[in-house]
């Protein structure tokens, strides 16, 4: 997949060091797009493909949202990553990675899908301690411990587990996604039945080796009369968290099919830098796969 600089002419215009500014750690070693869950796996892990001998597994993990519900985001895991971890249904894991894009061939359209690229596990140990599964990384993050955080008990089983608070500033917020990237499609803002204002955006953020992940975020209320105004090639900042939306597709024989959408919900847009949640010298954002 081209980078967004190749898809539009606008972004044609944006020189290398404009790219990089304003990450912490620029796109090449993912300081532009980071990502933190902590969740339950919700389904068995599938064989996806394989790299340079190494395989990839898919499978999908279960957020809770304070409201009650919950959302069911597909995870991409590396065959040595699942193996330590001792992944199964239902087993409590912190994942921290990138959220990544890729086009699938289904009949003859090609569809764009999303999934959570899975850089670091951590999960209890037996005596309640946390296990740091990816070896390259190992010293970086701190013991995982029980939480308490009163926002989350009603939602979050007693057992569930989250960074401690000196490691991590975000604890207690199960679903954290940060990207730096660049408008490839034009603002699409509308208004519910209800007035709510609503607008859909599409970011393309670059990534190494000539690559790109092209991001759909959705903005609301105030975030949306601003999002509205931005132009394609313009760079922005975002903050937020991955969702899963259900909604009812017409096909072209006059039926109707239930399908799962997955975008990110912004909390803070800007066309400015944001203040990382993050740890500048987080092992799990500091390499390339």
């Amino acid at each position: 997949m081209e980078p967004v600089t190749a898809a539009t002419a606008a972004a044609e215009s944006i020189t290398t060091d404009e790219r990089t500014e304003g990450t912490k750690d620029g796109y090449a070693n993912g300081g532009n797009n980071r990502v933190y869950m902590s969740g339950t796996i919700h389904s068995e892990p599938m064989f996806s493909h394989e790299v340079f001998g190494e395989g990839f597994y898919e499978m999908n993990m279960s957020i809770p949202r304070l409201s009650g519900a919950a959302d069911v985001i597909p995870v991409t895991m590396s065959e040595r990553l699942l193996a330590d971890a001792k992944i199964y249904v239902g087993k409590q894991v912190a994942v921290k990675g990138q959220f990544r894009s890729y086009n699938k061939l289904i009949g003859e359209r090609s569809k764009l899908m999303l999934t959570m690229f899975a850089r670091e596990v951590l999960t209890p140990d037996d005596a309640g301690d946390a296990k740091q599964t990816d070896t390259e990384n190992s010293g970086s993050l701190s013991k995982m411990t029980n939480t308490s955080n009163s926002a989350n008990t009603s939602n979050n089983p007693s057992n569930m587990y989250t960074f401690s608070p000196a490691a991590a500033p975000h604890e207690g917020n199960p679903n954290i996604i940060e990207l730096t990237g660049f408008i490839c499609k034009a603002p699409v803002y509308r208004t519910t039945p209800f007035n709510r204002e609503i607008c859909d955006i599409l970011v393309a953020v670059n990534r190494a080796y000539n690559k790109s992940d092209y991001i759909p975020a959705i903005a609301w209320g105030r975030n949306a009369r601003f999002a509205k105004n931005m132009l394609v090639g313009e760079k922005v900042n975002i903050s937020g968290r991955i969702q899963s939306r259900e909604y009812q597709k017409r096909l072209e024989n006059g039926t109707v099919e239930t399908r799962t959408a997955f975008e990110v919900s912004i909390n803070k847009i800007s066309r400015d830098d944001l203040e990382s949640q993050f740890s500048d010298t987080d092992a799990a954002f500091s390499c390339e796969d």
